[in-house]
């Protein structure tokens, strides 16, 4: 998959290709349905399948900094969980545009002329039935409708992807992570839920109370979960390893910022620089305050034994 980072980058072979615009955080079900239809539409066209998505989401631009929903997936995890995907219904060229002040002031007319059309010539549209774009939101699939009819691109709009009845969206997948329904959320997603980042080093502090972590940088200042989980964390030098996590402001030492540390289970190699994903498997419990070194100690313990029983029944 090719990676195009803004409009300036479009080359004319990125032209005439098969679209699909969103902010796909999460790249779940409903998200893998649209990429099948893409799939299908291309090659009932001859032509290549194209995402388009917005950094920062619109959401978080309109929010100018304020504490904003925290978002299911930065975009290094995006791109990896694009690549990820099978080859059917990967596509080959993901778009990422700024969303700037440009870009949200840049009326849906606008929108579609000087960027679908001009700049990407596409052949054909595909967007999810809740989908709008444009200055106030006024764009949606019946205004694209009418300048297909007029530049000869076809639009195709697709229902949402339910699961038991319920459509599945990113704002659910949330709700479900916040509620402790990791199986929920999984379900929605296809996948268990997985934070990425690079291994760097702590104050190591685990270490000295024989509970050594590792400390993965997050590039978020908020994430959808909060505390103690029995985790997977995939390194590509040693594979899925089992272990267990704290993701939060640690309390009991006066934390401010929110940090991820996974303890690994019989594991004493380095990873320091490496690029690693912690799959959550089990809500543990949530972050508390300890009144001491040893009664965090003492509960860490208590919680290995927990995160052990709980990965060796799930397998």
């Amino acid at each position: 998959m090719h990676v195009i980072r803004g409009l300036h980058n479009c080359r004319k072979s990125h032209q005439n290709g098969v679209l699909t615009i969103g902010n796909f955080d999460g790249l779940h079900l409903g998200h893998q349905k649209m990429l099948e239809q893409l799939r299908d539409e291309a090659k009932r066209l001859d032509a290549h399948r194209l995402l388009m998505t917005f950094e920062p989401l619109p959401r978080e631009f309109f929010a100018r900094g304020k504490c904003t929903t925290a978002r299911l997936m930065n975009r290094a995890e995006k791109i990896r969980t694009l690549n990820a995907f099978a080859p059917a219904i990967r596509p080959e060229h993901l778009l990422i545009l700024n969303f700037n002040q440009a870009l949200a002031d840049m009326s849906a007319a606008t929108f579609i002329e000087k960027i679908l059309v001009d700049k990407l010539k596409i052949n054909a549209v595909i967007i999810g039935d809740d989908f709008r774009f444009g200055c106030d939101r006024q764009g949606d699939f019946k205004l694209l409708q009418q300048y297909g009819d007029r530049h000869r691109f076809a639009v195709t709009s697709i229902q949402s992807h339910c699961l038991e009845n319920q459509r599945v969206s990113s704002s659910l997948i949330r709700e479900a992570l916040a509620d402790d329904q990791l199986s929920q959320a999984d379900n929605m997603l296809g996948r268990a839920y997985t934070i990425c980042g690079h291994v760097c080093h702590g104050d190591k502090r685990g270490r000295s109370i024989g509970f050594p972590t590792a400390n993965i940088h997050l590039r978020r200042a908020e994430t959808p979960l909060k505390g103690v989980y029995s985790v997977t964390m995939h390194s590509q030098k040693y594979g899925d390893i089992a272990g267990i996590a704290n993701l939060g402001r640690r309390p009991t030492v006066g934390g401010e910022r929110i940090q991820l540390e996974v303890h690994l289970f019989d594991f004493d190699a380095s990873l320091y620089g490496d690029r690693v994903c912690v799959s959550f498997q089990h809500k543990i419990r949530d972050e508390k305050k300890f009144d001491s070194f040893d009664d965090l100690k003492t509960q860490i313990k208590i919680d290995c034994e927990q995160a052990r029983q709980l990965l060796t029944h799930s397998h």
